[in-house]
């Protein structure tokens, strides 16, 4: 059983609180989700972000594959980070950390996923031929989408 690591950095010139409203409202992951990768948030959701609180989607992270995505929000401090863990879905093993830090001019917000795939060895195998890639592409879409939206902070 192998875990791999995602971390991403991105500096926006949005204050914490308008940084905190947009990435705590669940309903924004399918803006930020490639269109070719179909993603629909099943119900309405409650409003605001909570610690136990479950979101169920359907996705198809690959052509022709569709899958039912269950995550709970298991840390939440408002403003600050909150981390979503996958409880049905692809991965063996998901758990993401979204955390905002204030900087002159806005927020850095630094994401840390934290994934094991199933099935040993062919999970390693399909690391490395596909799904290390395909997340590479997921947040880069990310990146790309909330600059466009936001602008950016150069170094």
């Amino acid at each position: 059983m192998k875990m791999y690591t995602l971390t991403r950095y991105q500096k926006l010139p949005v204050t914490p609180e308008e940084a905190w409203a947009f990435f705590s409202n669940p309903k924004q992951l399918e803006e930020i989700t490639p269109d070719d990768m179909p993603f629909e948030m099943i119900g309405d959701g409650p409003p605001g972000m909570y610690a136990g609180m479950i979101i169920e989607y359907n996705i198809e992270p690959f052509p022709k594959f569709p899958v039912k995505w269950i995550t709970e929000i298991t840390h939440v401090e408002e403003g600050k980070y909150f981390v979503d863990e996958q409880r049905f879905g692809p991965f063996k093993f998901w758990h993401h950390q979204h955390h905002f830090r204030e900087i002159e001019g806005g927020v850095e917000i630094i994401d840390t996923v934290n994934y094991i795939l199933p099935f040993s060895l062919i999970g390693r195998i399909t690391h490395n031929l596909v799904v290390k890639g395909r997340l590479a592409e997921i947040f880069d879409f990310r990146q790309k989408t909330l600059k466009a939206a936001f602008g950016e902070i150069e170094n």
